[in-house]
């Protein structure tokens, strides 16, 4: 990436030896002896990146710092400082300095602090053309995808982004992505240009069901004063999206399943059969093997769904992702309210990558959504996210589930996680695979309703 820099400092041996490292980097460089120079080319050109020295003859680099940021307010300000006033260099980042660079002879610095600057730029313009142009967030290069789980995945989409019909199921707890999954199938294959079109199936009545997915002539119900293509019909040609699927009673799933065969649909009230063409992607966080083997789920339609399925990981079985996640949704939420975050201090970083996330990606955009909301300072500070991050070590326990038995894994830092820490996350993961249900989950850990009821009473659990 190649970028504009203005080089300000009143000695013209600094000048010269950042202008030759930058030139020879293939970056355009323009050099200013003086504050009031800097300032007067503002009026005319706008860089990318100002490296501004801190102590200058007339107007001072913190003076030329605070008009710099009223004429640019884009433009990343990196000071430069002598040894004796980092104090200094601090003072400016809390005006909204990028960065600063101790000044040396070779200045063997430059590198490292211009290539944070690149990236932050980057991942900034990368994340405000995605915010005008929607589909590019969900483009496969865009994708935050530094874990083997996610490559993993990536991978599978690859795989089966030619199949132009084939249903897609895609599994994985609450948070974990499922519909943003759904738009990178549909965005990346060959249906991107037509409808994506998605329904919640938790949040829409059985009796509103055939509504909804088939549609209405005029006159076909109390208040149908109007014809309404149905879901099926609004995705003709491309793909429609169904999540919580297993939320659907047995009577619906005979429905949708005669559309699958058919690949038609009748409006209510309508007397003509519609042709359509769409490709279903189905969600759920239900095993449906074991919702078939409940009677809760037909396997005639099951067998329809899981042409090719993708399990989603959790957020803590993609630690890597987890810091590239929190600077893409940090991007977001500044750019929305207006606030100048450029990044996450150390100790708040150690703190996101420690924790769990039993809510997933959605846990995370929340958390960084708070702490954006919250901060007063160019970074996020441990003090801006919630209490509840460090309030306890937490411990990593999850539940592997295969065609035949389900098993608990536990990861106990010994002298450091107390056995009811234990206890307690073993109970939190039971109920969450478990769906909230505390029956099965008492049935699940072998104790009785009352006894799981007094361990979640008992602060302590013991």
């Amino acid at each position: 990436m190649k970028v504009s820099v203005f080089v300000t400092d009143d000695e013209a041996t600094i000048r010269n030896v950042l202008a030759r490292r930058l030139s020879a980097k293939g970056h355009h460089v323009q050099t200013f002896d003086s504050g009031e120079a800097l300032l007067a080319a503002l009026d005319y050109e706008t860089p990318d990146i100002i490296l501004l020295d801190l102590k200058m003859q007339g107007i001072t680099g913190l003076e030329a710092l605070k008009e710099g940021r009223r004429k640019a307010p884009e433009v990343l300000f990196v000071m430069l400082t002598a040894y004796g006033t980092v104090e200094d260099a601090v003072e400016a980042i809390k005006l909204g300095a990028y960065d600063f660079l101790i000044k040396s002879i070779d200045f063997v610095g430059v590198e490292a602090v211009l290539q944070r600057a690149l990236e932050y730029l980057s991942l900034r313009r990368r994340v405000a053309f995605e915010t005008k142009h929607d589909f590019e967030r969900y483009a496969l290069p865009n994708i935050v995808a530094e874990s083997a789980r996610t490559q993993d995945v990536i991978k599978q989409i690859k795989e089966v982004l030619g199949n132009h019909n084939g249903t897609v199921l895609l599994q994985g707890e609450p948070g974990t992505g499922k519909e943003f999954f759904a738009r990178v199938l549909h965005y990346n294959g060959s249906r991107k240009d037509a409808p994506f079109i998605g329904m919640n199936c938790t949040v829409v009545p059985g009796h509103v069901f055939e509504h909804e997915f088939f549609g209405y002539e005029r006159g076909a119900f109390t208040g149908a004063d109007a014809r309404q293509p149905g879901l099926c019909e609004q995705a003709d040609g491309g793909t429609l999206f169904l999540d919580d699927i297993a939320e659907l009673t047995l009577d619906d799933q005979t429905k949708l399943l005669r559309v699958l065969q058919e690949r038609s649909v009748r409006r209510l009230g309508g007397r003509e059969d519609i042709q359509v063409d769409f490709k279903l992607i189905a969600a759920t966080n239900c095993d449906l093997r074991k919702e078939v083997e409940r009677g809760r789920f037909r396997e005639d339609l099951l067998d329809h769904l899981k042409v090719v399925t993708l399990e989603l990981p959790l957020l803590r079985e993609r630690v890597e992702d987890i810091i590239p996640l929190s600077l893409r949704a940090l991007m977001r939420k500044a750019m929305a309210l207006g606030k100048e975050i450029t990044g996450i201090e150390a100790a708040a970083h150690d703190l996101l990558v420690q924790y769990p996330f039993p809510g997933n990606i959605r846990e995370l955009e929340n958390i960084i959504e708070r702490a954006v909301i919250v901060c007063n300072s160019p970074q996020i500070r441990i003090e801006d996210l919630p209490y509840e991050l460090e309030a306890q070590p937490v411990v990593p326990v999850s539940i592997l589930t295969n065609s035949e038995t389900s098993v608990v894994r536990i990861e106990m830092t010994l002298g450091e996680h107390a056995l009811r820490n234990i206890e307690q996350a073993v109970i939190e993961e039971a109920l969450r695979f478990s769906n909230g249900n505390k029956s099965q989950t008492a049935q699940l850990l072998g104790v009785t309703p009352y006894a799981l009821d007094r361990r979640l009473k008992k602060p302590d659990n013991s």
